[in-house]
């Protein structure tokens, strides 16, 4: 068994003596693990940084099995993140998020497009946090969670959408929300791709996304705690705003 494809690398660990597993999001064959030979040495170690664009070629004996991995760099994220605690926080959360979320060997064409530009969006400030929500979005629709937010789940309307359901992910418009306000998720216009939306209107836009990721995703997932690597990078995120 034998291909090749281009990926994001999303883990790196030590593997023997002198090799390492490497998990690799790739465009046509999914998250996908394999071993590198000799992925420790001084040549390859600093290429195998996650969030690298990499050109692989896997090959095993069987489908089934782990399978080695031969690596070849196309780009390196690390300069746009290292130094930049807000980006490395960032590139820290979406490989985490596709770690995470993502079933083994199940090819998304267009969640790994959405995340090869997500990163390649690194140390842009000014349009990053709106295509890192979008991820997220993309995510909950690419993991069976995504929302539908486009009209009301009680009358049908699309007007005054101001709520969504924690129940459902479906949108409620402020005359049907009644009395079952407080228990409603807020619904920043930005959710419905209205607008570039400030930094708090994405920041309120994050803590919905994050409750149907961890209330909703993880559950789904074997009850397993949604990464901090997420958290960090939401509530830095948070404090940039409040400093400015």
């Amino acid at each position: 068994m034998e291909w090749r494809d281009q990926g994001i690398l999303l883990s790196v660990r030590r593997h023997g003596e002198t090799s390492a597993i490497i998990d690799v999001f790739t465009q046509s064959h999914g998250r996908h693990a394999g071993i590198v030979r000799g992925g420790t040495s001084r040549k390859i170690a600093p290429i195998l940084q996650p969030g690298a664009q990499l050109d692989v070629s896997w090959r095993a004996r069987l489908e089934d099995h782990l399978g080695s991995y031969a690596v070849e760099p196309m780009r390196s994220r690390a300069a746009a993140a290292l130094g930049d605690r807000l980006s490395l926080a960032g590139l820290n959360a979406v490989t985490a998020l596709l770690s995470f979320a993502l079933p083994e060997r199940e090819a998304n064409a267009a969640l790994y497009l959405k995340s090869e530009q997500l990163l390649d969006l690194l140390g842009q400030h000014d349009v990053w946090p709106l295509a890192y929500l979008r991820f997220e979005i993309a995510l909950l629709e690419a993991t069976g969670m995504g929302l539908d937010l486009s009209a009301c789940a009680v009358t049908g309307t699309n007007e005054n959408l101001c709520y969504i359901s924690p129940r459902t992910g479906r949108a409620v418009s402020e005359q049907a929300a009644g009395e079952w306000v407080s228990k409603l998720l807020p619904l920043p216009p930005i959710l419905k791709g209205e607008g570039m939306g400030s930094d708090g209107e994405i920041a309120a836009a994050l803590q919905t996304t994050g409750f149907f990721l961890s209330e909703k995703l993880a559950p789904n997932l074997g009850n397993r705690q949604l990464p901090e690597a997420r958290g960090r990078y939401v509530d830095l995120f948070e404090r940039q705003i409040t400093q400015t």
